[in-house]
């Protein structure tokens, strides 16, 4: 889950019957690279508490694959590819469940991952459409050095309202064909999923990912107060601190279904900005809501869910009856377009309407760009060469050339620089300095040795 199984989360699912973490996905190129983001995501601190647990990468590269997984295995139990994120920014950047189809190069990366490593390389898939390449997908995983699969019953297009319901049957199937742990992950929203899922699949063992996020008592088979595993998250919170975008996440997953109820109360949590005020908040809203229920003491909860202020699941609501037949297995986006198109905006997009009341939506009415003659980005309307300011910088620094629309100034400057030379006094050589007496440091260390 992109951040939103840190250190914090996943000492919270540990008290609550969790057996086996993931980290957050990680992205390997960035993980070699930067090393704050190293420390933030693994290297954090030692937690005896957080074991096992696998790291999981996403990439598309098997060298870089494995320099990153290099770097993380003496601080786990097993490297995780995962081929199985189905969210634009993994389309965007090609990996995730959007290289489900290019099955050599996934083979080449875990080959050469179970070659180099000395912890277990597992993997996490989405299904096809169809059982038989599902399993012979499973199957090539296994072959190349696969350890552990966990298996989504879903396919890369059932997300958001189009999730649907996961095929068990697939995950069956897959158990079946191959000799590894296989996981089963999706319809995951109780304990009794999870009894149900082993006994009709056969699976060693069940993966939640939504479930666990409304619910972190999900495996213990309780439905507690959301402020009580509210309050627990942010004692932990203060031991292991995070970024303050998480701890948000989290809480307004748990307060779904109350801010459903009490709309007004998520404007007034979105307002908080520190972690005090996040705690105060919170507080807040369990005192509110212990009143609210000792007022309705006795009452039954109407529908089918229980009172808003127990932790229970959140299932998505499907398309809209009238567009079902049109939707058919389009993307979230293609529904926004058409909704848009509709006059019927997201909420997100009806709050930048209110910021911004000239704001639009239509797709053609958005101003279009001129083009770099040689990258594609919107070039810049008054630079000398027709170019993005990336491409005009090399080109003007390559010709030393001015560019007055980007601001670059190379021949000016080389100019001046010439210009100022000319106006400066002759300097004397300076006195070329002399060797140095062989020894010094490897002298000291010699002497220090012996």
């Amino acid at each position: 889950m992109v951040d939103q199984s840190e250190l914090a989360w996943r000492l919270l699912s540990w008290c609550h019957g969790a057996q086996l973490c993931y980290t957050p996905m990680l992205h390997a190129q960035v993980f070699i690279c930067n090393t704050n983001y190293r420390k933030e995501n693994l290297y954090c601190e030692v937690c005896p508490e957080d074991w096992p647990l696998i790291v999981q990468f996403c990439v598309n590269d098997p060298e870089v694959f494995v320099q990153a997984a290099l770097l993380a295995q003496d601080y786990c139990d097993a490297i995780d590819l995962n081929p199985g994120c189905p969210q634009m920014i993994a389309k965007r950047g090609h990996y995730g469940a959007f290289l489900q189809d290019e099955w050599d190069l996934l083979q080449r990366i875990i080959l050469l991952a179970h070659k180099k490593l000395s912890v277990p390389v597992t993997c996490k898939i989405h299904v096809f459409p169809e059982i038989d390449k599902t399993v012979r997908y499973a199957q090539m995983l296994e072959k190349a050095g696969c350890q552990l699969l966990t298996v989504h019953g879903r396919t890369k297009e059932q997300k958001g309202p189009l999730s649907g319901t996961a095929s068990w049957e697939c995950i069956k199937a897959v158990r079946k064909a191959v000799a590894i742990p296989v996981f089963a992950n999706g319809n995951v929203q109780s304990l009794q999923d999870v009894e149900r899922c082993i006994q009709d699949t056969g699976v060693q063992g069940v993966m939640s990912a939504e479930g666990n996020l409304h619910n972190p008592a999900l495996f213990e088979g309780r439905s507690p107060a959301v402020w009580e595993l509210a309050e627990e998250y942010l004692d932990i919170v203060w031991e292991h601190p995070c970024p303050m975008s998480y701890v948000w996440a989290h809480l307004f997953k748990l307060w779904h279904h109350t801010l459903q109820v009490h709309q007004q109360l998520r404007e007034e949590l979105a307002k908080v900005k520190t972690l005090e005020g996040i705690a105060a908040m919170s507080q807040e809203l369990k005192i509110r809501f212990q009143e609210e229920i000792s007022r309705q003491e006795g009452a039954k909860p109407a529908g089918d869910l229980p009172f808003h202020w127990i932790c229970q699941p959140y299932v998505w609501p499907g398309p809209r009856e009238g567009s079902k037949e049109k939707a058919g297995g389009r993307s979230k986006r293609a529904l926004e377009e058409e909704e848009c198109g509709m006059k019927v905006l997201s909420k997100n997009k009806q709050k930048q309407q209110l910021r911004n009341p000239h704001k639009t939506f239509d797709p053609s009415l958005k101003p279009k760009y001129a083009k770099c003659d040689q990258c594609g980005n919107p070039k810049g309307n008054r630079c000398v060469f027709s170019l993005c300011r990336g491409c005009c910088k090399r080109q003007a620094s390559k010709v030393t050339a001015d560019c007055p629309g980007h601001g670059l100034l190379f021949k000016t400057k080389l100019e001046k620089s010439l210009a100022w030379k000319g106006t400066q006094p002759e300097r004397q050589e300076p006195q070329t300095a002399t060797p140095r007496t062989p020894g010094g440091f490897s002298e000291v260390m010699s002497s220090a040795l012996d």
